[in-house]
């Protein structure tokens, strides 16, 4: 029996009430479903829920698809444009911390209530408002490309407070500290040789685990740097995680970076037992960063020097330069970065002693 507003009258004997929740990506009707043992039951449920979704429509679209098949569409549509790591990172954040909370929640109907949620969920694993952004910044893309795309009206990912950000400094090491660890990596042998690198290079492990024979230069004593070993998370396509070399993340990543004499005699002396391809190898297959790192761990126990982390060793490399009055320009270029701005963002408080100095400078040349 009908009734007429979409209410109907079940062969069970109850009655159910139909109204719209938006649209499928082919057009067809998306609609919700209210239940009851009476008409007027149903009538009384169902008005408000059509109210809200009427305007759920009008404010933020009427695509009612979940997000989870949202995300697989964009993840799809970007696959071609990104790096295999990138794409990785991408399904890998939004399967693990976004997924758990908005999965199942129809893409229209996302507000900011329920980004919050996802920042409170974030939070509770303990992340670091830095971590939060990233994950974050993720979501709010794959919203963006809703609205470019015409299946969303108002992203309510782009108007929530995130939690506010403050940069953990790397602190380099000492002096001191760097000629035990030094001192550790060269009784290590070649499992040394990384660490020494870094320290007089500043490249990063990926980059180092990354280097082949025919980038290193030992007749102009030059490394070029072009690209970056790194294991990436699993997605749906493997279940396993995979290791990868890519290009380097930037044009000023693909750089050259002169040696001295003394890490040319080291990596001379490596290559004559060398049979692989790649500077670091195992079975003639690259050395990954995460052996690198298990080979520093030792090194750094060696020294007593047990709460520094492999990406010190660049950020010493980086102060020692600053240390030696090197200009910004140069140390920008051998460490790769974007531009000469992000090395002074970086290293602006290691200038502190050359401030001093010049201040004391302009105070001998003044009149007071």
């Amino acid at each position: 029996m009908r009734r007429g507003e979409n209410i109907y009258k079940r062969k069970d004997g109850r009655w159910e009430g139909r109204y719209r929740k938006g649209r499928k990506l082919d057009g067809k009707i998306k609609y919700g479903y209210i239940y009851g043992k009476t008409f007027q039951e149903v009538k009384n449920r169902m008005y408000p829920l059509k109210a809200k979704y009427q305007e759920i429509q009008e404010i933020q679209g009427n695509i009612a698809i979940s997000f989870f098949e949202w995300a697989l569409i964009w993840l799809s549509s970007v696959r071609g444009d990104v790096k295999p790591s990138t794409y990785a990172s991408y399904e890998y954040k939004l399967r693990t911390y976004i997924f758990p909370i908005v999965g199942d929640i129809p893409l229209n109907e996302i507000d900011t209530n329920k980004c919050y949620e996802i920042i409170a969920y974030l939070e509770r694993k303990k992340m670091s408002p830095s971590s939060i952004h990233i994950i974050y910044q993720v979501f709010n893309r794959c919203l963006k490309a809703a609205i470019a795309e015409g299946a969303l009206v108002f992203n309510a990912a782009q108007v929530v407070k995130l939690p506010k950000t403050k940069r953990n400094k790397v602190r380099a090491l000492s002096k001191t500290e760097q000629k035990k660890i030094e001192q550790a990596a060269i009784d290590a042998g070649e499992k040394g040789l990384p660490v020494l690198i870094s320290l007089y290079t500043g490249m990063r492990i990926g980059e180092i685990a990354a280097l082949k024979w025919k980038n290193v230069d030992l007749t102009d004593n030059i490394i070029h740097v072009e690209q970056t070993l790194q294991r990436i998370p699993s997605t749906y396509d493997t279940e396993k995680t995979k290791v990868i070399v890519n290009s380097s993340k930037s044009e000023r990543a693909i750089r050259s970076i002169p040696i001295g004499k003394k890490l040319r005699k080291l990596l001379i002396e490596h290559k004559k037992c060398s049979i692989s391809e790649y500077v670091f190898s195992v079975n003639s297959q690259p050395c990954e960063p995460r052996l690198l790192t298990y080979y520093f761990h030792n090194i750094r126990n060696d020294a007593c020097l047990d709460n520094i982390h492999f990406h010190q060793l660049r950020h010493s490399f980086a102060t020692r330069c600053l240390e030696l009055q090197a200009d910004i320009p140069s140390i920008s270029a051998i460490l790769g970065h974007s531009s000469a701005k992000t090395t002074l963002d970086f290293y602006a408080d290691t200038m502190l002693e050359q401030r001093i100095t010049i201040m004391r400078l302009l105070e001998s040349k003044s009149t007071l």
